[in-house]
């Protein structure tokens, strides 16, 4: 009988985990094809951004740039994050990736999606609500949350 209220109370503790994991979509295939930002560096080794990134748009989410940050459901974003190379402004290891992907079911995160994956491409386990949508809410709120615009491309 014990062994039994163990099992059962590790599922309910493991329910919202495995939950949370498989709510995270897949990073979309071939996504490096799409439209790339120009390479963005951050220096300041406090900030959760330090490295250099990528940002790459989706047919959609092009559109949402260019007509100044209005994006349409479904537009996604995905951004690339590298480390610095000791010693230098050269692009090192990647270590994260994020996506934002614009989604009405979301209330609680303005209408998008966020998901963060490590270099692996695997989940992370990123909370996007404390992790992500209250730097977003702050920075780029009249800009629909996105901080990118289309200065960061060649459009």
């Amino acid at each position: 009988m014990k062994k039994i209220a163990g099992w059962t109370l590790a599922g309910l503790l493991l329910c919202p985990i495995i939950a949370a994991a498989a709510s995270v979509p897949s990073l979309p295939k071939g996504y490096s094809s799409w439209k790339k930002s120009e390479r963005k560096i951050e220096t300041d080794k406090k900030s959760l951004f330090f490295g250099i990134h990528y940002i790459y748009a989706e047919k959609k989410a092009v559109k949402g740039y260019q007509a100044g940050n209005r994006f349409g459901e479904g537009s996604t974003i995905v951004v690339d994050y590298f480390n610095i190379k000791e010693g230098s402004t050269a692009d090192g290891s990647k270590n994260m990736i994020v996506l934002m992907r614009k989604d009405k079911r979301h209330k609680e995160t303005g209408g998008w999606l966020f998901a963060g994956y490590g270099a692996d491409g695997k989940p992370s386990g990123l909370d996007p609500v404390s992790t992500c949508f209250g730097c977003h809410q702050k920075d780029a709120a009249q800009r629909e949350y996105v901080i990118s615009t289309k200065k960061d491309f060649k459009l």
